[in-house]
């Protein structure tokens, strides 16, 4: 699916818990951000066209969310299984 974001567009901390999740930065400028179950950051991602990393994988179970940081952000995303809605005990809440 295609998914054009703006920044500070609202996008919570979450996980998909019946399949991965490849992103490809198609165009614009994005951090994908990994956090563990306590929701601190573990990894930080950034993704561009024009640079060294324009994909990610997300491996199923791993909470993650994204900051725009560029307008007119495009991305392709993939999943290995059926799209699922996210569920409460999907979205990390604060």
């Amino acid at each position: 699916m295609l998914n054009a974001i703006e920044p500070g567009s609202p996008l919570p901390i979450h996980r998909h818990t019946k399949s991965s999740e490849t992103v490809v930065c198609l165009r614009g400028h994005l951090r994908e951000i990994f956090y563990n179950d306590r929701g601190e950051v573990t990894d930080v991602i950034d993704l561009a066209p024009a640079s060294d990393c324009v994909a990610v994988n997300i491996p199923l179970g791993q909470w993650h969310s994204v900051e725009v940081l560029e307008s007119g952000t495009v991305i392709l995303e993939t999943k290995d299984g059926q799209y699922e809605p996210l569920g409460e005990e999907d979205v990390m809440r604060g």
